[in-house]
C-alpha cells in the first residue's frame, strides 16, 4: 500500500467517526449476530468530502487495472460509482458507472443492470462493505453475464467475515482501505497480487 493509500485510508476513517458512519459499542447485524462496531460506507461516499476522498483514492487503483467501468451493488454503491465516474471524467480517464439490482425489474424494460455494460469493459466492482460477500458476487456475476470481465474487487472496510475470502477463492483481486481486525479498525493490508 502506498503512503497516498494509507494517508486516504485514515482519512477515510476521520471523515467515517466525524459522520458518525463509524461508531463503537454494541449493534446488531442485519445477517444475525452483534458487532463491536458499526460502519456506514454509504454516510461516506453521500458526503461530498468522503465521495471525494474515496473516488480520487480509488482512481490510481482502477487505472492500474485498466478499468472501463465501475459496477456496484444497487443501493449502498450507488453513490460510490457515481463519484468514481465523476472524478474520472474530471481527471481526463472516463469511467462509466453501472449498478447493479438485486433482481431484475419487473417493470419498464425489466433491466438488472443499469447503465451501458459493452461486451468486453474491464470492470471494478464496488461497494462500501464486505461482510458475506453476497452481494459483490451476485455483482459479479450479473456483470460477466453480460460480457465484461471483472478484473477487481475494491471496497471500503473489508469486514473480515469471509466475503473477501470468497471473493479471493473465485480468482478475483480483492482491495479495500481499511479491514476489521478483532473489532478494531485499521488500514487494510495488501494481500495477493493487490499491492498499492
Amino acid at each position: 500500500m502506498t503512503d497516498t493509500t494509507a494517508t486516504a485510508s485514515q482519512r477515510i476513517v476521520e471523515i467515517a467517526e466525524k459522520l458518525g458512519a463509524l461508531q463503537f459499542g454494541e449493534f446488531k447485524l442485519t445477517a444475525g449476530g452483534t458487532s463491536p462496531y458499526y460502519f456506514d460506507g454509504r454516510l461516506v461516499t453521500l458526503d461530498p468530502e468522503g465521495s471525494h476522498t474515496v473516488a480520487n483514492a480509488l482512481l490510481p487503483v482502477l487505472d492500474s487495472y485498466r478499468v472501463d467501468a465501475a459496477a456496484g451493488p444497487a443501493v449502498a454503491a450507488v453513490p460510490m460509482v457515481s463519484s468514481i465516474a465523476t472524478a474520472s471524467y474530471a481527471a481526463g480517464r472516463p469511467v462509466r458507472a453501472l449498478i447493479v439490482r438485486p433482481e431484475r425489474k419487473k417493470h419498464g424494460t425489466g433491466k438488472i443492470i443499469e447503465g451501458s455494460p459493452r461486451s468486453g469493459d474491464r470492470v471494478a466492482v464496488v461497494d462500501d462493505t464486505c461482510m458475506t460477500g453476497g452481494s459483490l458476487l451476485h455483482t459479479i456475476d450479473t456483470i460477466e453475464d453480460a460480457g465484461c470481465q471483472v478484473v477487481l474487487v475494491a471496497c471500503i472496510l473489508d469486514r473480515r467475515e469471509g466475503g473477501s475470502d470468497a471473493i479471493r477463492a473465485r480468482g478475483y483481486e480483492f482491495f479495500s482501505f481499511l479491514e476489521a481486525d478483532n473489532g478494531k479498525i485499521r488500514t487494510a493490508t495488501p494481500r495477493q497480487g493487490v499491492d498499492l
